[in-house]
C-alpha cells in the first residue's frame, strides 16, 4: 500500500481552554486510525481475541508542530517505520496534516502480547498480513 491517509474531525471537547488541541487527544486520534487502519486490513478485535493476542505500546510520543484549530480540515496518515523480520516488534508513525502543512507526528514503539500466557509473542499470519500492506516510512528500517 502506498499510502493509508483519512480525515480526521475534531470535537469541541477535543480543545484546551487556549482554543488549541488537547495534548491528549493526539494521542487517541492515533489509537483511533491505528485501530481502524487494522480493522480495515483483516485485523479486528475479533481475529485477536480469537487468536489470543494484542497489541502493546512501549513508547507513544506526540511532536506538536503547527496549531491546530476547531474547524481546521486535517487529516491522518499511517506508516511503519522500523519493524522485526518476525512482526513482533514495530514503531508506528502517523502524520497530522493540514493540507500539505505537518502540524503533529505521533510514533508508537510496540509489539504483541499473548493475552493467555501474559508474554511478548510473534503474532499469527494475519498481523503479518496488516503490516505487509502497511505503508512503509521513507526511513523504514528492519529491527534486529
Amino acid at each position: 500500500m502506498k499510502e493509508y491517509s483519512r480525515p480526521i474531525s475534531l470535537r469541541w471537547s477535543d480543545m484546551d481552554p487556549n482554543f488549541h488541541v488537547r495534548h491528549s487527544v493526539y494521542y487517541d486520534l492515533g489509537a483511533q486510525h491505528r485501530t481502524q487502519y487494522l480493522i480495515e486490513n483483516g485485523l479486528s478485535p475479533m481475529v485477536m481475541v480469537k487468536n489470543n493476542f494484542g497489541p502493546i505500546l512501549f513508547r507513544e510520543e506526540a511532536i506538536f508542530r503547527k496549531e491546530i484549530h476547531f474547524g481546521d480540515q486535517l487529516t491522518m496518515n499511517i506508516a511503519i517505520v522500523s519493524m522485526r523480520k518476525d512482526y513482533s516488534r514495530w514503531t508506528i508513525r502517523h502524520q497530522i496534516m493540514k493540507g500539505d502543512v505537518l502540524c503533529a507526528e505521533i510514533t508508537v514503539d510496540g509489539a504483541w502480547i499473548d493475552t493467555v500466557k501474559r508474554k511478548l509473542t510473534v503474532p499469527p499470519e494475519v498481523a503479518h498480513v496488516a503490516f505487509d500492506n502497511m505503508p512503509k516510512s521513507e526511513d523504514f528500517t528492519w529491527q534486529n
